[in-house]
């Protein structure tokens, strides 16, 4: 191969304002450091024979909302229950109660503030050592995730990094998949609290082995696995579907706080990789699609809420779904003419391959899985009733239950076989004509097979189930950390290559960055959206959006006059 282009061009007022933000949080961080180190001594110096103090635990976090922690995608986190949120004065009191050191401060902050940013935003660029204190975790996660992408940066960027070529070897794509799967099965088979039909730990291996395959595909280019691929994306936008709609069916929390969080999750990490790395947000077309019909389903419950309650009711909405779906998606004019007003933020054009028509990926990736996240919203109003028949036959004699079992099995089975020999074996681009008609089949066929058992549906292997938590990290950072573009806004046609002549070595060492800094960004999403999104204070969430906003908009007024200064130079 030969030397690898790196493209770049003059920085964007976007990247001065994340190089802004990360110089000005770095040393907002280091000072709250300092203070707190002083507090220690100063704690230790009063009381020298006592035990010391734990550092972690001089820190008052303030967390807003949902502390259950991020999920791997929109459906896993619409399955969880609400949590209780948890207020920054219990939290502090909490802290008081083990440090009696800072329970006067605590007091005296929580009395004068009430949120992150309401007050405390503008305390710490005072550098209030109250606010400092405070806020010191969530500053520290800042600095962390500024970390990370500036990795990002470098690595994909700059010609520091080396940049190597895809090779697929269907034998050693297979085997990889093989042996971890062979691993998590023998030494991570977990053993759930109730044979619950499709439960969350099995939800989270799904995820988790159908995202070690995607991952591959992209590694190796295995391009004959495309169509098992779009089954897989298919499969994540019917969790979509089922998880949404089981969430808020059975919570009715439609509350503004909890729509943030979602969106938050969904989106956080996908924006701040476009400003860092002038990328278009279509670049990561998994997170606005999702983000498409999280809304989708969350509109459907969310609007007309009594409808929520009749069966007769519901079919209307899921009749209304299928019309916006036949009328947007079918009607190609009418597709381009919604969502033309949004191009800046939905076109895409790869500089490797432009097209004319921005609106084309949107259109293309969407349109493939229309349909599936309906079928979602179906199963998990039926899934009651599912789960109450599976009961029932479990009681049967163990005749019957074979016969039933052995029923289900060879009718899933023939449909998957069907399917595949009519369908999954079409070349790419008349698979992709039938895929919104029929991805239902073997997903159906799959869940039907996954859950026929007791014992099927009490185990999971942890393994995949812990890679499913933190699939939506994994599939943003695989553009910059494992593969690498060297060209903004470009898919990513190179490997990330520390060892070259090694490739399986290789393989190993940028594994294990990848997968590290993925499951740190997760934790670091979930910490950030817990300082800065309340679940059931609407009146501080439009405060703290208001106020990020603004900084933001400051910091891209910063931003554009660095990048004009640098440009006169």
């Amino acid at each position: 191969m030969g030397e690898v282009e790196v493209i770049g061009g003059p920085i964007t007022a976007a990247q001065a304002a994340c190089l802004i933000a990360y110089i000005l949080f770095v040393a907002l961080w280091s000072y709250a450091e300092l203070l707190a180190y002083r507090g220690h001594q100063a704690e230790a110096a009063r009381h020298p024979h006592s035990d010391a103090t734990n550092e972690e635990e001089m820190v008052p976090i303030m967390v807003h909302g949902d502390t259950n922690g991020t999920l791997d995608s929109s459906s896993k986190d619409a399955m969880k229950s609400a949590a209780a949120p948890t207020s920054s004065s219990d939290k502090n009191a909490a802290t008081a109660a083990k440090d009696p050191s800072t329970s006067a401060a605590t007091a005296a902050y929580s009395s004068r503030s009430s949120g992150f940013i309401q007050t405390t935003f503008f305390r710490l660029l005072a550098l209030d050592p109250l606010a400092l204190s405070s806020c010191r975790e969530a500053l520290r996660a800042s600095v962390e995730m500024g970390t990370i992408i500036l990795w990002f940066y470098v690595a994909d960027r700059t010609p520091a990094i080396a940049a190597g070529p895809k090779e697929y070897i269907r034998d050693v794509f297979l085997f990889m998949f093989l042996v971890l799967t062979l691993v998590a099965g023998s030494y991570t088979l977990k053993k759930g609290r109730a044979p619950v039909l499709v439960n969350r730990q099995q939800t989270e291996e799904w995820k988790g082995w159908m995202q070690v395959l995607f991952l591959l595909y992209h590694y190796y280019e295995a391009r004959e696995a495309y169509n098992a691929i779009r089954i897989f994306i298919a499969s994540y936008v019917w969790m979509t579907g089922f998880g949404n709609f089981a969430y808020y069916y059975k919570t009715r929390d439609f509350s503004l706080g909890r729509f943030c969080q979602m969106m938050w999750r969904l989106n956080f990490l996908a924006f701040l990789c476009c400003a860092a790395l002038d990328n278009q947000y279509m670049l990561y077309y998994i997170c606005p699609m999702h983000t498409l019909y999280t809304i989708m389903v969350y509109a459907a419950l969310g609007l007309w809420r009594g409808g929520n309650d009749s069966l007769w009711g519901l079919g209307v909405k899921i009749f209304l779904c299928f019309g916006v779906v036949i009328g947007v998606w079918e009607i190609k004019s009418v597709f381009y003419a919604m969502w033309a007003p949004f191009q800046f933020l939905l076109g895409y054009t790869d500089p490797r391959r432009p097209n004319p028509d921005a609106m084309h990926e949107w259109y293309f990736r969407t349109g493939l899985d229309r349909y599936i996240w309906i079928h979602g919203m179906i199963c998990a109003y039926l899934h009651p009733k599912f789960e109450a028949w599976l009961k029932s036959m479990d009681t049967q004699t163990p005749t019957k239950r074979r016969a039933i079992r052995a029923l289900l099995a060879v009718s899933a089975v023939t449909a998957g076989y069907v399917w595949y020999v009519n369908v999954y074996t079409l070349p790419k681009l008349e698979y992709n004509k039938l895929h919104p008609f029929t991805s239902w089949i073997p997903i159906t066929a799959f869940l039907t097979l996954r859950n026929i058992t007791p014992s099927f549906r009490l185990h999971a292997m942890g393994l995949y189930g812990w890679l499913g938590c933190i699939t939506l990290e994994t599939y943003v950072a695989q553009y910059h950390t494992w593969l690498l573009s060297k060209v903004p806004n470009s898919q990513p046609i190179y490997l990330l290559t520390l060892l070259p002549g090694y490739p399986l070595l290789n393989f190993s060492a940028v594994t294990a960055i990848y997968i590290f800094l993925s499951h740190r960004m997760f934790e670091l999403t979930a910490s950030l959206r817990d300082a800065l999104i309340p679940h059931d204070d609407d009146a501080l969430l439009g405060r703290n959006l208001a106020t990020m906003s603004l900084g933001a908009a400051a910091l891209w007024g910063i931003g554009f006059l660095v990048k004009e200064g640098v440009k006169a130079l």
